[in-house]
């Protein structure tokens, strides 16, 4: 190893866990200078911190010995903004004090503190919570710091953010003047500087070099797409990079519930992460992503700090952070311990300028493109079904049988076939997503490929997305969910094309009633949809077709608007047509009372006396109209009436006649100079 700490025990645990090179922030705290002594560290996220305080505070606890001895007081605490970086940290210490033989449990929100009370009376080595929890157990005489060496404070500038300055300063004031304090940071703000201050002594101020030029392991690309496409686009970057792992950021909890019903239903495995959920369902989501039950992680903001998965390479931003340092630590998530990953931002055009200054303060360059088209989605499917591992098994012995009849049943071409089929079945389809810079500026550079072949000619706008639905006659099917059951177009168009087996372009209206809803259906697989469809399934929506009037609408030409009962020009032309042809007399352009709507003024001397002539003159001998020339003056002033600025009975009248003139206020501080 080029780098080893001073304590035999954590030395091992490095060399078991493979770690033969260490991040710059790692060897700046085993520097000699840093030995002993209070750290103020700046590091950006992922660069391998967690490790690094455990490594610092390694010779302060253990003192030279080989093992802790018998868990009693805490000799560390470790403090941490959130629950997901708190439970991870205790399972990165745990494997490094392994050898050490040390006690690590954490203290957090959302778990039953009567179990972790039971735990603290256990004893233990270090212990790692959040804020709110250790202050809690300290106050009720459960969490003893007195015997605590060291204290770190993980993110400590996400802690300060979140209002959690008062618990700090809490948990501080109450441990042991003598202990060293430990302050990790993102950034090092004025807030941060101030607590270093007040409650380390002689600290030493390590910053990593880089921290600041964003990351340089994370490739950052940034997705024109229309605002109403940003889900379809989703689909298809999951699609396109197969990673296996990736986490969606959204900006709300509804937006990731809907996001995460969308992915489902296209046949992802997906799990959602928000604040809404309890702490064992995030951790059963987080061990999901673990294990790889579950690829697609759909979070808000609570998973961008601390949450480290393995194989993670695809972060997707479906809607823009709200400061550049979110952006960072939610792109932090990828890119980590020297490993490649890939940050995708999805920009509308109402939002490219503040894209481009998110990317510019985070000093982060980013690569402008399309969305991926299902061309190049397919084309990766084929290289990749070539190096599917269903291929490249070994055949067992039980299944040569099978494989010589069904060589000798069909032929290769069939066989291939079925083999196509079965490996697409297992994949979402890819959308139809448009690109709204296409055609407009060409110079840019295109990542996920050109896309000059792609015909629009049907489009009735070129620079816009395709309008999907059928274009020829249609069946309307009823479901046995409305409004009030929570029915979303959103959310049944996948759904519909899930259990009958056809397109988006395929299904037509929706219309949402109280209690049902009717969907149209391309008349062309309305029977194969009926038969798929009706079958019973887990969602428990019932799909029948509708008999009787309006079930089959007549086709119509691409792009024409619906009449809602009115007459078309077309069809008032065929009418007037067929009544020539019956003999009937044409119909008038104007059958109604009074004048056509438009008809122009005509001059009628008998009224003349009332019409303008020329710029607003008016006739001899009319009526005057005050105000105007030859109008009769304004009316005189009623008998009685007070004038307009009236000297008061208390002489302060206020710019009458007679009246004392206005106050003249103070003159100002720079009037005065």
């Amino acid at each position: 190893m080029s780098f080893l700490p001073t304590s035999p025990p954590l030395a091992r645990a490095l060399a078991e866990r493979n770690y033969n090179e260490p991040t710059p922030v790692q060897n700046a705290v085993l520097e000699e200078a840093a030995a002993g002594r209070d750290l103020l560290v700046s590091s950006q996220t992922g660069s391998g911190k967690t490790v690094a305080y455990g490594l610092a505070i390694g010779e302060t606890l253990l003192g030279g010995a080989e093992t802790l001895g018998r868990a009693g007081q805490p000799l560390a605490l470790i403090i941490a903004p959130t629950r997901e970086l708190a439970l991870q940290v205790q399972r990165e210490l745990s494997w490094l004090y392994k050898q050490a033989g040390a006690r690590v449990i954490s203290c957090v929100g959302g778990m039953d503190p009567r179990r972790e009370a039971a735990l603290l009376d256990e004893g233990a080595h270090i212990v790692v919570g959040t804020p709110g929890r250790l202050r809690d157990h300290i106050e009720r005489h459960r969490l003893d710091v007195s015997a605590l060496k060291a204290v770190v404070l993980d993110e400590a500038d996400e802690m300060l953010d979140l209002g959690f300055r008062d618990d700090l300063e809490f948990i501080l004031k109450t441990a042991p003047e003598e202990r060293r304090s430990l302050l990790f940071s993102a950034t090092l703000p004025k807030a941060i500087i101030a607590l270093a201050q007040n409650y380390q002594r002689d600290a030493l101020r390590i910053e990593v070099t880089g921290a600041a030029r964003g990351h340089a392991d994370i490739d950052y690309r940034a997705i024109r797409v229309y605002p109403k496409e940003a889900e379809l686009a989703v689909v298809n970057l999951l699609r396109f990079h197969d990673a296996p792992c990736a986490l969606v950021f959204c900006n709300t909890r509804n937006a990731v519930r809907h996001l995460e019903a969308i992915l489902l239903e296209r046949g992802f495995s997906a799990v959602a992460l928000s604040g809404e959920l309890s702490q064992s369902e995030r951790n059963s989501a987080l061990q999901a992503l673990r294990d790889g039950r579950a690829r697609v992680c759909v979070a808000t903001d609570v998973a961008a700090r601390g949450i480290d998965l393995p194989g993670l390479e695809l972060v997707i931003h479906a809607e823009l952070p709200n400061d550049p340092e979110v952006m960072q630590h939610r792109s932090g998530r990828t890119g980590r311990a020297g490993k490649r990953g890939t940050s995708v931002l999805l920009v509308p055009p109402s939002r490219r300028r503040k894209a481009e200054m998110l990317l510019g303060v985070a000093g982060a360059e980013a690569t402008w493109a399309g969305p991926p088209t299902p061309e190049e989605i397919r084309a990766l499917d084929q290289e990749r079904l070539l190096g599917d591992p269903l291929l490249s098994g070994e055949n067992a012995t039980d299944d040569a049988s099978m494989i010589e009849a069904l060589l000798a049943g069909r032929s290769a071409q069939e066989i291939a076939a079925a083999l196509v089929r079965v490996y697409r079945s297992r994949l979402p389809a890819a959308e139809e997503v448009g690109d709204p810079n296409y055609g407009r500026d060409e110079r840019k550079p295109r990542e996920y490929g050109e896309r000059r072949e792609f015909d629009r000619s049907d489009s009735p706008k070129s620079d816009g997305p395709r309008k999907a639905g059928p274009r020829g006659e249609t069946v309307w099917f009823r479901l046995n969910i409305g409004r009030k059951d929570g029915a979303d177009p959103r959310q049944l168009l996948p759904m519909l094309c899930r259990r009958g087996k056809i397109t988006r372009d395929e299904v037509g209206a929706i219309r949402i009633f109280d209690r049902e809803t009717k969907v149209e259906i391309d008349a062309d697989v309305a029977e194969r949809f009926a038969s798929l469809a009706g079958a019973p399934d887990r969602d428990r929506i019932t799909i029948e077709q509708v008999f009787g009037e309006g079930e089959r609408r007549p086709a119509k030409p691409f792009g024409e608007k619906a009449s809602h009962g009115a007459e078309t020009r077309v069809q008032r032309e065929h009418r007037d047509e067929e009544r020539s042809h019956s003999g009937a007399p044409k119909r008038k352009p104007y059958e109604g009372k009074g004048k056509p709507f438009g008809a122009a003024k005509s001059y009628d001397p008998v009224r003349a006396d009332r019409e303008p002539q020329g710029d607003g003159a008016f006739k001899p001998g009319g009526k005057p109209h005050s105000g105007k020339p030859g109008g009769k003056p304004f009316a005189k002033p009623f008998a009685g009436a007070k004038p307009r600025f009236e000297q008061r009975d208390d002489g302060r009248g206020a710019g009458g006649p007679g009246g004392k003139p206005f106050k003249r206020k103070k003159p100002r501080g720079d009037e005065r100079r």
